[in-house]
């Protein structure tokens, strides 16, 4: 088959050891990022199955009517950016392992490095120390105070784990189901989404993105928060209504945030308000970035190609498709 993978970025794929699941077909791999329909149609025209890495092209309806050869799209997670419905229209695949039971320690890892950099004004303190300012001012510890885990899930429940072993009192606001689950785990959970968000220090979002989730936080529920508190998103800046978060944070509350996604992606505009507070810490959607977790992903990736290849495909998620 004729592959091709879009937004390697750091042509990271090939040196993976899973990349030789593909080594019976013709692998294109770019590494730039582009959007434009007709650049996309044109690099894309002679594509049978195409790689995604995550989100980070939107593959919609113009785009597929004008890839006639295109039979399978495999990537991992959830796929707002897919115009599935077209997809079964036309008669190409979509595969997607959603990965429900498997912990994400990478993103974890990312929300617990982002939330100690910004209750230590780390990245700051560096700036200042580069710049000959010894001591730029005074950070605050996490034993003590109260970390909100927003969405019980694979992620969340390893981020609570990681607040409980430094000492941290845990809340947890979710679904019915999921707050069962924690309150299972052993840890509190909120009597309202008010009082959740009023109660927390630090407050971490840990949900999927879909059409229930999308605005699920809101401007009044971040006026909620304490002025003194930390909001950290590494799931999805539509969780958030649009416009809420910068306008919270120059009101004051929260006072800090630290987050990974943003609206529109990659973002590259240096004047965006986020990148321009100096209570907000910035990366560049990197939680699932690192080797290690790209070789769990794209094993799957690849498996579903393979699969689709000997005529089975797996974790078909338009299984009302008439395959081309």
């Amino acid at each position: 088959m004729k592959i091709t993978i879009l937004d390697d970025y750091h042509d990271t794929l090939r040196t993976l050891p899973c990349f030789a699941k593909l080594k019976d077909h013709e692998v294109t791999i770019w590494n730039d990022h582009l959007q434009e329909v007709d650049a996309l149609a044109a690099r894309l025209a002679e594509t049978e199955a195409l790689v995604l890495i995550r989100e980070r092209t939107k593959i919609r309806t113009p785009l597929l009517a004008r890839l006639p050869r295109l039979k399978l799209i495999s990537q991992r997670s959830v796929y707002p950016h897919i115009d599935v419905d077209t997809c079964t229209r036309l008669g190409i695949i979509v595969s997607s392992n959603q990965h429900a039971g498997t912990p994400s320690y990478a993103t974890a890892e990312l929300t617990w490095g982002l939330i100690l950099a910004a209750m230590r004004q780390i990245p700051q303190q560096m700036a200042a120390l580069k710049a000959g300012v010894w001591q730029m001012g005074v950070g605050n510890t996490l034993g003590g105070r109260t970390l909100g885990i927003y969405g019980y899930g694979r992620i969340g429940r390893v981020v609570a784990g990681y607040g409980k072993a430094f000492g941290m009192n845990i809340l947890v606001w979710a679904r019915p189901d999921s707050r069962a689950r924690a309150q299972a785990d052993g840890y509190e959970v909120a009597a309202s989404k008010a009082a959740f968000f009023g109660a927390c220090d630090v407050l971490s979002l840990h949900m999927r993105l879909y059409d229930a989730t999308r605005g699920i936080v809101s401007a009044a529920d971040l006026a909620e928060m304490k002025p003194t508190a930390l909001l950290v998103n590494t799931s999805r800046a539509p969780l958030i209504e649009a416009g809420a978060l910068v306008a919270a944070l120059e009101a004051g509350r929260p006072g800090m945030a630290a987050v990974d996604v943003y609206e529109e992606e990659p973002l590259l505009d240096r004047s965006h308000p986020l990148l321009n507070m100096e209570n907000v810490i910035c990366t560049p959607h990197i939680g699932y970035v690192t080797a290690e977790e790209y070789e769990i992903q794209f094993s799957d990736i690849f498996d579903q190609i393979t699969a689709y290849a000997a005529g089975s495909p797996i974790n078909v998620i338009n299984p009302g498709v008439r395959p081309r």
